[in-house]
């Protein structure tokens, strides 16, 4: 898995590979949202002063199949931060066809 952090966000990325499949041949949703989780979930870590969250809600869009050997790169950005909640936006492509939109709220643990 390729990680970049920017101001305010955070890019990930990582080459489909048949084990990422479902029985279609495309990379199985659980696998995108997975990967949505983990992403926005970093963000959220880091937003939080390094405190951990839970992810309260978590919704996605898929918009076009990932393929197997597609290289897929995602970015997420802080919407909103309140006392105890975070609000996040992710989005994933396959270069640039749009696979996976999502949003999601993290809880701030402790609080």
């Amino acid at each position: 898995l390729w990680v970049r952090w920017s101001e305010g966000g955070i890019r990930v990325g990582f080459e489909a590979e048949a084990r990422h499949a479902n029985i279609r041949d495309v990379v199985h949703g659980g696998m995108l949202m997975t990967l949505a989780d983990q992403m926005m979930g970093a963000l959220t870590w880091y937003v939080a002063g390094q405190r951990p969250c839970a992810t309260a809600s978590l919704s996605g869009d898929f918009l076009s199949p990932a393929r197997i050997g597609e290289w897929i790169e995602g970015e997420a950005a802080v919407t909103h931060v309140g006392k105890s909640l975070i609000f996040v936006r992710g989005d994933l492509k396959a270069g640039d066809r749009p696979v996976l939109s999502a949003t999601g709220i993290w809880k701030i643990l402790g609080t």
